[in-house]
């Protein structure tokens, strides 16, 4: 499977390393507060696999292979889901700019957005659909995100989505 790099060096934002040598204070209480963050099988991702698989959706996670590893995967209907977090990935980004921190995390924050969108591009390109909820959006309302997704695949029968070749 050949893959589109990501975008040229001079689109990528730049993030500042988070070292003592660029200005920043690193603590070990920091660094075990950091460690803490889950990339996989985070609450809300938990919440949404529990519930799509007590209705009967089958599904694979974490897909290596895949552009930005989705956190669940139905070959099937070639839809790709992903369990986005509040803070990482911006939500509400224009309303909610960081006051700490600015010179990092601002640009860290944008490069998540920009990779999100470029994973977005190629597994459209791989024929997937994505589907990119908000941890809030789980959390609050779980009944109206496996409601997406089941809607998705009643129409994709419909259709007759290509499975994966």
């Amino acid at each position: 499977m050949k893959r589109k790099p990501y975008p040229a060096e001079q689109d990528k934002i730049q993030v500042p390393k988070f070292e003592e040598s660029a200005g920043y204070y690193t603590t070990k209480q920091r660094s075990k507060i950091m460690s803490k963050i889950r990339g996989k099988n985070s609450k809300p991702e938990m919440l949404l696999r529990r519930a799509l698989w007590s209705n009967n959706i089958r599904f694979r996670i974490h897909r290596k292979d895949l552009p930005g590893k989705p956190d669940l995967v139905i070959d099937k209907y070639k839809l790709a889901i992903f369990v986005d977090g509040d803070f990482w990935h911006g939500y509400q980004w224009d309303e909610n700019r960081h006051k700490n921190n600015r010179t990092f995390w601002i640009p860290k924050i944008k490069r998540n957005i920009q990779r999100d969108q470029f994973v977005n591009e190629s597994l459209k390109e791989m024929g997937y659909t994505v589907m990119r909820f908000w941890e809030n959006e789980v959390r609050q309302n779980l009944k109206a995100c496996v409601n997406q997704v089941k809607l998705y695949i009643e129409a994709a029968r419909e259709i007759e989505v290509p499975a994966k070749e």
